[in-house]
Order: C-alpha cells, then sequence, then structure tokens
C-alpha cells in the first residue's frame, strides 16, 4: 500500500514535488499545507489545501508523511523553520530522489531533501536534512552537504568539499576540492571558488571575491 504524503506549499517548487512524486515514486499526494495567512483557495491541482496550524488534525502524522517545498528565501531559512514545524508536529518528512540522477550505494542523505534530475552524486559523500539538489550538479567523492543547502544547477562541488549548513550556490558555479564553504555562504552564479570561505559569505562573478556584506543582510538571492 503506498504511504501517503502531505507537501507545504502552493508555489512552483511544490508544483514540482507534486509532480515528481507523483510520476516517480510510490508516494500519493494527499493534500497541500500552507500557513494560514496564504490560504486562499481549498483546493489545488484537485487536492485540499489545509491550514498548516492545525493540518495534523486531518491528516496525523501517524497515517501520513510530510514534504516542504520551498526555495532559498532568506538564505534558506524559510525552509529551515517550516521544516521543523513539521518535525515538531510529529511528522516524518519524506525525500525525493530522482530516478534519473546517479547516486552510488555508499552515499548518505538526509529527510526533506529534493535532488533533481541528471545529478551525479559520487561515492563517499554525505547530504545532510532539508537540502535542494537542483538538475544537473556534480558533487565529488568525500563531500560534505550539511543540513539546508540548496544547490542550483550545473554547479561542480569537487572531492572532499564541505559545504556548511544554509549555503546558497548559484547556477554554474564551480567549487574546487578540498575547501570549505563557511555556513551560510552565498555562492554567486558563475562564481569560481578555489579556497575556503568565512560564514555568511558573498561570492559573485566569475573571478569571486569577497564583499564586505553578509549573506543574511540580503532581502533577495
Amino acid at each position: 500500500m503506498s504511504r501517503k504524503i502531505v507537501i507545504f506549499g502552493t508555489g512552483q517548487i511544490a508544483e514540482l514535488a507534486h509532480y515528481y512524486f507523483t510520476k516517480d515514486t510510490s508516494l500519493e499526494v494527499s493534500a497541500f499545507a500552507v500557513d494560514g495567512a496564504y490560504l486562499t483557495n481549498e483546493s489545488w491541482l484537485g487536492l485540499p489545501v489545509i491550514d498548516f496550524a492545525t493540518v495534523e488534525e486531518r491528516f496525523s502524522p501517524g497515517e501520513y508523511d510530510f514534504f516542504v517545498a520551498l526555495s532559498y528565501s532568506k538564505m534558506n531559512k524559510v525552509r529551515s523553520d517550516k521544516y521543523g514545524e513539521a518535525k515538531a508536529k510529529g511528522y516524518s518528512l519524506v525525500s525525493y530522489i530522482s530516478s534519473r540522477a546517479t547516486i552510488f550505494d555508499n552515499v548518505r542523505y538526509g529527510d526533506n531533501c529534493f535532488i533533481l534530475e541528471s545529478n551525479v552524486v559520487q561515492p563517499f559523500v554525505r547530504i545532510g536534512n532539508n537540502c535542494t539538489l537542483w538538475s544537473g550538479n556534480h558533487i565529488g567523492h568525500h563531500s560534505i552537504i550539511e543540513d539546508d543547502c540548496f544547490i542550483a544547477s550545473h554547479v561542480v562541488i569537487s572531492g572532499g568539499v564541505t559545504v556548511e549548513q544554509g549555503c546558497f550556490i548559484g547556477v554554474n558555479a564551480t567549487v574546487r576540492d578540498g575547501v570549505t564553504l563557511g555556513r551560510q555562504s552565498l555562492i554567486g552564479a558563475g562564481s569560481l571558488i578555489l579556497g575556503s570561505t568565512e560564514p555568511e559569505s558573498v561570492f559573485t562573478g566569475n573571478k569571486a571575491q569577497a564583499r564586505n556584506i553578509k549573506s543574511v543582510n540580503i532581502s533577495k538571492i
């Protein structure tokens, strides 16, 4: 019997999650949940939309699992907070791993991960909880991706890299082997990172240089 899930969100990522879970897993999406302030319709994609504050009353954590389908807003904090709230309600959070991704058998990954097609995740990689790897990335051997990270498309992370909690890595960025990206680092699209970064640092451009600003003070990325 298929396990049933509730997806948090009614945006584009939630729509994608609904599609991927429906087409590429045995899981059955039963409903969507949103915060009460955003509850404008009672149904979406043919399924009920429920106030997150009371979602467990209708969709019990004993009978349903959960998936938080949110973006990298506020350096992944919005997604991280909702993930924690869902766990506090007693839900088990599921991950989606595309059948079209190459994930070696000794790779370990956490819950509420969203790993899309054409990712190549080499042996001995560890991926934490609540991480998104959009399509087409290379994650090199022995690398560690900590919790709450968002890696956009066609990123190259070389071997032995540590990506600390809450980082965002933009499209086509490249990270040299053996470096550490400090927690909540923002690596802009196309950046080349050849050395370790400080926490909350921001790198932009092809010849990336650290900017005198904290990533948590940027309102939109």
